[in-house]
């Protein structure tokens, strides 16, 4: 509520609402810098037509395809369109993966070097999953680090762990030598993952908004406060969510990460059983049959588990048709 008040504010009036303005009270003298008009707190009446006015604005801009205004007539930047119309967004999400992938959505548009994005959730027991991605290819870079344990999504998930968790270069990354090699394999080079407020309440679920780069450098430091307020509605979702409340969300997405973990793990003893192959070239083999077939690859294991006496993969190694 505060970020709505704060945004319904009229740039050079201090606690003073825009309905105030709009009777005519007097508005201060800029040009010597300081305001000879008393400091009147808003009344409720002030803030309850700000608020229609706000909302009144999203549902213009929603009908009419168009931009939000401010009530005082200035046109936001293209950096501010973008957190208004996901802030008025928000106020239409009916579940907590609804948000969560509006804000990755958003975080793919507003962060100029991001070519994927996704959102990992860590329960209570140290189980990972990705509820929401922009493309499969995120929740695959995801996954190896669950499967290698190891990455700046697992370390900015821990409850006790840093803000953010962030590699220029992972080719040469020496804090995650397995991972950095894999993403760098697959054309990833940046990567920037911001920890989700953790929810205070026991059992505690927190995660990391993880952005993906394919050129070295390409996410910076002012990069960072984007993706900070950008995990910050993230972690509102998580902690206020109302259509999917916390016992349901923990308990569902719960089981849905450990039953991927197995049916990930039996696809990969059904391939190191047929073809001879290692863990390691079980799990890339899915993974690239997954790219491929731009099919997600837990789906692909569970096709493969249920059918696998029915279909096959192609060899490990054979380069892809075409």
């Amino acid at each position: 509520m505060e970020f709505i008040r704060s945004s319904c504010r009229v740039p050079g009036l201090q606690q003073r609402s825009i309905g105030a303005a709009r009777r005519n009270q007097r508005l201060p003298d800029l040009k010597q810098g300081k305001s000879e008009v008393p400091q009147i707190p808003p009344s409720e009446e002030d803030w309850d037509e700000d608020r229609e006015r706000f909302t009144a604005d999203a549902q213009h801009a929603t009908v009419t395809g168009g931009k939000p205004v401010r009530d005082h007539g200035f046109r936001l930047g293209p950096l501010a369109q973008q957190f208004a119309t996901l802030t008025y967004s928000l106020l239409d999400a009916t579940t907590t993966g609804d948000v969560l992938q509006q804000v990755a959505d958003t975080t793919l548009q507003v962060v100029p070097g991001a070519d994927l994005v996704s959102v990992t959730l860590r329960f209570p027991d140290g189980a990972f999953h990705t509820p929401v991605q922009t493309d499969p290819a995120a929740a695959d870079l995801d996954q190896v680090q669950y499967e290698l344990r190891e990455g700046p999504c697992l370390d900015a998930s821990e409850p006790s762990g840093p803000a953010f968790a962030a590699s220029a270069d992972l080719a040469v990354e020496g804090r995650w030598p397995r991972f950095g090699a894999a993403a760098a394999e697959r054309g990833f080079h940046a990567v920037l993952s911001t920890a989700l407020l953790p929810d205070a309440r026991p059992p505690r679920l927190s995660g990391a908004l993880n952005i993906y780069s394919r050129q070295p450098g390409g996410l910076g430091e002012a990069d960072r406060a984007i993706a900070l307020l950008l995990a910050t509605h993230a972690s509102l979702a998580l902690a206020h969510a109302t259509a999917v409340g916390q016992e349901q969300l923990t308990s569902e997405q719960l089981h849905r990460a450990i039953d991927s973990r197995d049916v990930i793990g039996q696809a990969k003893g059904i391939l190191m059983s047929r073809r001879g192959l290692s863990p390691e070239e079980a799990f890339d083999l899915l993974r690239r049959t997954s790219q491929e077939l731009n099919v997600k690859l837990v789906r692909l294991a569970e096709t493969l588990v249920t059918r696998h006496t029915e279909i096959d993969l192609p060899q490990a190694g054979t380069p892809p048709p075409g």
